[in-house]
């Protein structure tokens, strides 16, 4: 358990993090995802309960960077060092060989720029430097923080194929992420949290056949979508309306067309819809968003 003041931040989360599979950290803004990970690294400290890399806390690892390389935060780089005096200052504070530096630019795809001071650094620049320091120590556990970021299309498959390579090879792989559709197809697994509390432990595949089914249906005339969404509603079946589209809460798609054959509705589609981890993923967290706009 973690508070800041008032504010209960992590709250009774208990997860175990397998090797051999990306798992993906997800929750709203203010689920406590930062804080967790922060906890297990030792930057901050529970009021109760441990946090363990490789069954021991962080503090009592001999060679963290050789155990467990993380990616929390990009700008906590000084702005006037080159890349690579960064990761020299690493690696030298970590005994670590000199030329595993110049691997780990090759690996990120900054090698071209390792003398270029950060404060020069675009922010997917950024990201692989922060990429490439978390993998200098070649650790079993990587933790990274939404490490898609600022990247470009090249930058975000890259990160995509290192994570599945690092999962393959065995170690474990930890990563937060907002971006679902990146995480549906890069995930093995999921933890879920929301206002600090675990919500889901559990395959990808399965969050996504959480999700609500549903058929999706156009018809032409705004007369006609009411009278479907009277006629629907009467069997029982949640409609919502959007952009003159039916969303209707079911996964019959004959159904919802002999409901329009029988009223005599012409329709321009007709679908089942497909499920998505972030439709899982949103029915799961619905009442655990802490920071909500207004509806445009």
């Amino acid at each position: 358990m973690k508070t800041y003041g008032d504010r209960l931040a992590v709250d009774e989360l208990s997860v175990d993090i397998r090797p051999g599979r990306v798992t993906g950290f997800l929750g709203p803004n203010g689920a406590g995802k930062s804080t967790t990970l922060r906890l297990v690294l030792g930057l901050d400290h529970p009021e109760r309960g441990t946090a363990r890399v490789c069954g021991r806390p962080y503090g009592e690892l001999r060679d963290p960077l050789r155990v467990v390389g993380a990616h929390l935060d990009g700008r906590a780089v000084h702005p006037g060092r080159t890349a690579r005096a960064h990761l020299l200052g690493l690696a030298r504070y970590s005994r670590i060989p000199t030329e595993r530096v110049d691997q780990v630019c090759e690996l990120a795809g900054i090698a071209a720029v390792a003398r270029m001071r950060v404060g020069r650094f675009s922010l997917g620049m950024t990201q692989r430097l922060g990429v490439a320091a978390a993998l200098l120590g070649d650790p079993a556990v990587v933790l990274l923080d939404e490490p898609f970021n600022g990247l470009d299309a090249d930058g975000v498959r890259w990160v995509r194929a290192l994570l599945r390579r690092l999962a393959e090879e065995g170690r474990t792989v930890l990563v937060s992420s907002h971006l679902l559709a990146e995480m549906a197809q890069t995930a093995d697994h999921v933890v879920v949290i929301g206002r600090g509390r675990l919500l889901a432990d559990c395959s990808t595949s399965e969050l996504v056949g959480a999700a609500v089914d549903a058929v999706v249906v156009e018809a032409p005339e705004p007369a006609d979508q009411r009278r479907l969404r009277a006629a629907l509603a009467g069997r029982g079946i949640a409609v919502t309306l959007e952009a003159g589209v039916l969303r209707a809460a079911t996964g019959d798609v004959k159904l919802v067309g002999d409901c329009a054959y029988a009223e005599g509705i012409r329709l321009h589609l007709l679908a089942r819809e497909s499920r998505t981890l972030e439709d899982g993923y949103l029915r799961l967290v619905e009442d655990q968003v802490e920071f909500q706009a207004v509806p445009a």
